[in-house]
């Protein structure tokens, strides 16, 4: 079967904001925050609330994260959390940010899914990444065995997007292959990255290229440009595509934000030490014995996020949509607080005009 290509971003005026000459998105990476004194039932429904909350707000897409092993984050499978999102919601696109390929058999992933496609016709997004997002000891239990890892991921990612366009996998001997459901178009295939090397091969795919500014907020500014330098036309997209996904929380004053973003400070220190737990409360972070050098990063990472009120942070996401020349913003909010986390959302979609749903 012959390559047709399309193009999978379809602009909707909708989700649209306007900064200098050019027009981008506003979407949702939500990642199941499992808050101090809480549990993953109440993480899971949180993220529930929120789609339905974003979905009639009106931005763009809602994604789910993938993470193992993990005391902080509920989200371990999202094929199955996008099964109950999409019937939760209306309009708005559901994704995994992301499937980490290497763990899985390409042809599995593409008959998942081709059934949520099959479901929630037009609105499924499926990105995919390389990083484990777990342990050792977690990923080999995943793998149970298996000897594919991470350098098979460029191979496995030319056989997924093949399935997915009921084309001939790459991979000698599965030629024949072909993943049902049939869907009369394919869910929109993504890359996701946190280094140069994922954009080489989001380029040389042709994929959209989401990349992830909240985990490598040091990255150099000409991230996406290495990409379009990359990119060449794909089944799926005749032209680059870039969003840039990064940290934010907005409230009504900006100390309130700031002080609500200090649970992110406690919860990626103990991070990088192993073991970050229960997302913290602000008064847990505010009595937390930081070390200097801790303090010094906390410092050094504030200036890479979007924290404020909504004029500040709407002021940040134009700043850093064109630094980076980006095509689409993706905001990961995380308070200990459920409601200040929806209300950070309410307040940038209505800084940004969104246009919500209609009751």
């Amino acid at each position: 079967m012959a390559f047709t290509k399309r193009l999978l971003i379809e602009p909707s005026e909708s989700f649209l904001f306007t900064t200098g000459s050019s027009t981008i998105k506003i979407s949702v990476l939500d990642q199941s925050p499992i808050r101090s004194g809480s549990n993953a039932s109440e993480a899971l429904n949180e993220t529930i609330e929120l789609a339905r909350l974003t979905d009639k707000l009106g931005f763009h897409r809602f994604w789910v994260s993938e993470h193992h092993a993990s005391a902080a984050l509920a989200g371990c499978s999202p094929e199955v959390l996008l099964g109950r999102l999409g019937n939760e919601t209306e309009s708005i696109r559901i994704g995994s940010g992301g499937i980490m390929l290497p763990h899985y058999s390409p042809y599995k992933v593409a008959e998942n899914f081709k059934v949520l496609e099959t479901l929630y016709p037009g609105r499924i997004d499926l990105g995919i990444g390389r990083a484990p997002g777990t342990d050792p000891f977690t990923t080999a239990a995943i793998r149970y065995g298996s000897t594919t890892g991470p350098q098979h991921f460029p191979n496995m990612v030319c056989d997924l997007q093949s399935l997915l366009n009921d084309d001939n996998p790459v991979t000698e001997g599965m030629e024949q292959a072909r993943a049902y459901p049939k869907t009369q178009n394919p869910p929109s295939l993504w890359m996701l990255g946190s280094s140069e090397d994922s954009a080489f091969l989001a380029g040389r795919n042709g994929l959209p290229y989401n990349f992830a500014y909240f985990i490598n907020p040091n990255i150099r500014q000409d991230i996406f440009q290495i990409y379009q330098d990359q990119f060449q036309p794909g089944p799926n997209l005749n032209a680059p595509y870039k969003c840039l996904t990064l940290f934010s929380i907005t409230a009504n004053s900006e100390e309130e934000a700031q002080h609500l973003a200090k649970s992110r400070d406690l919860w990626y220190i103990k991070l990088l030490r192993g073991d970050p737990g229960p997302f913290p409360t602000p008064e847990e972070a505010e009595s937390y014995e930081y070390s200097h050098g801790e303090l010094e990063l906390i410092r050094k990472n504030r200036e890479k996020r979007a924290v404020g009120t909504p004029k500040q942070v709407s002021k940040k996401l134009k700043m850093m949509t064109e630094d980076f020349n980006a095509d689409e913003i993706m905001l990961v909010s995380i308070t200990h607080d459920p409601i200040a986390r929806k209300r950070s959302y309410e307040l940038i979609a209505n800084e940004w005009e969104l246009t919500p749903i209609a009751a």
